[in-house]
């Protein structure tokens, strides 16, 4: 059984940054798929960006180039650092995991994929 834990975000002005963690504790999380989603008020969770147990990065169109998702394997934590945050970038944030299935091509962005989530993390960005 894998648990997750986020911990961060926070409110921030347009234009600002934060950062947000995901502890796994329960196993290594080193050969699974790794991702961050998000759900704003009356939306339904979407995908935000992927981390492969091979290094490899996933993210969706509305980030790329402003926020880079990491992950330290010694720690078993997975990171997303957020630039120049918009207010539509205002939700609950996700860590999410799944064991590693060797036929994906790359780490699925899909929400139902997932086993694995962690409780949410609140992510306000004002104008």
């Amino acid at each position: 059984q894998v648990q997750l834990v986020e911990s961060g975000g926070g409110s921030v002005q347009g234009g600002g940054s934060l950062s947000v963690s995901c502890v796994a504790s329960g196993t290594t999380i080193t050969h699974y798929c790794m991702g961050w989603f998000r759900q704003a008020p009356g939306k339904e969770r979407e995908f935000v960006s992927t981390f492969d147990h091979d290094g490899s990065t996933n993210y969706a169109d509305s980030v790329k180039g402003r926020f880079t998702i990491s992950k330290d394997n010694a720690k078993n934590t997975l990171y997303l650092q957020m630039n120049s945050l918009k207010p539509e970038d205002t939700a609950m944030y996700y860590c999410a995991a799944v064991l590693r299935y060797w036929g994906w091509i790359q780490c699925p962005s899909t929400v139902s994929t997932y086993v694995y989530w962690g409780q949410g993390t609140q992510v306000t960005v004002s104008s």
